[in-house]
């Protein structure tokens, strides 16, 4: 091969990377595109993509669960990423040719390999690192000598009546619990995330609560009154006073910080 010819191949390689335009479907793989530092070929994403700070200013092509086609359309996407809930909106998207990537980020191998499998993707070489870093957090966590269950639970309540969302299996919590040396309070294997009613909480008995809060998504709760509900549940936790809130923003996020949540996570189980 020529010189010349070697040149002309390389310049439309970094042609194509140049034009490179990624919308992202979900808050995680938009940190995720920033943390392996495609930052700047993302043109779109999701409502909630609020880290890292560059994200706000993104446009919107919708919620989680109901982004907008025509909106997606109109970026001209060379790439939309998005996870195993987006099928319907990928199949869509196949219509009118848009190249996608279904992602599974659900547990924390599952993570990993999503890791890899986007940074290979959009010719990125920071994969390693991000993985190094939770395979880091998960030796380093703080391993529980006395294990007992926990509950962790998605979202602060002042009604505990129904429709609670905790961790179940099959999930990047029950993997963090399991880390810990812990046991998950949720025994059954029927869902990821069941929806219990107050009956089911009593039923669980936990010995341990960490409630999951974000400032964005439950702006409006009185954080007291809600706490005080948990306490008056006839539990193993409220008796020994074992119900916190963690409210970092990062936990909600199945994303390279899962790192960050495995250490905080089992920093309070083990406190």
């Amino acid at each position: 091969m020529s010189i010349k010819t070697i040149f002309i191949t390389l310049l439309f390689v970094l042609s194509l990377g140049a034009n490179e335009r990624i919308v992202s479907l979900s808050p995680s793989i938009t940190e995720i595109v920033y943390a392996l530092e495609k930052g700047d070929k993302l043109v779109a994403t999701s409502d909630y993509s609020l880290y890292p700070e560059e994200a706000k200013k993104l446009p919107i092509i919708g919620g989680y669960s109901n982004p907008n086609i025509e909106k997606i359309l109109s970026f001209s996407p060379t790439l939309v990423v998005g996870q195993e809930h987006n099928e319907a909106t990928m199949q869509k998207l196949k219509y009118f040719k848009i190249k996608t990537l279904k992602l599974n980020l659900k547990t924390i191998e599952s993570i990993k390999k999503s890791i890899k499998i986007l940074s290979k993707e959009i010719a990125s070489n920071y994969d390693t690192k991000l993985i190094a870093d939770i395979d880091d957090a998960i030796k380093n966590a703080p391993k529980n000598k006395n294990p007992h269950s926990v509950m962790i639970v998605y979202g602060l309540h002042e009604d505990l009546r129904t429709g609670i969302y905790i961790a179940g299996h099959d999930i990047f919590f029950d993997d963090i619990i399991s880390t810990c040396r812990n046991t998950n309070a949720y025994t059954s294997d029927t869902t990821s995330q069941p929806v219990l009613n107050y009956e089911n909480l009593i039923a669980l008995n936990p010995e341990q609560i960490i409630i999951l809060y974000s400032k964005a998504t439950d702006l409006h709760v009185d954080v007291q009154k809600a706490l005080q509900a948990w306490h008056l549940l006839p539990t193993n936790a409220s008796k020994n006073k074992r119900i916190s809130i963690v409210d970092e923003s990062y936990t909600h996020i199945p994303s390279h910080r899962v790192a960050l949540t495995i250490s905080r996570l089992c920093k309070e189980m083990n406190d």
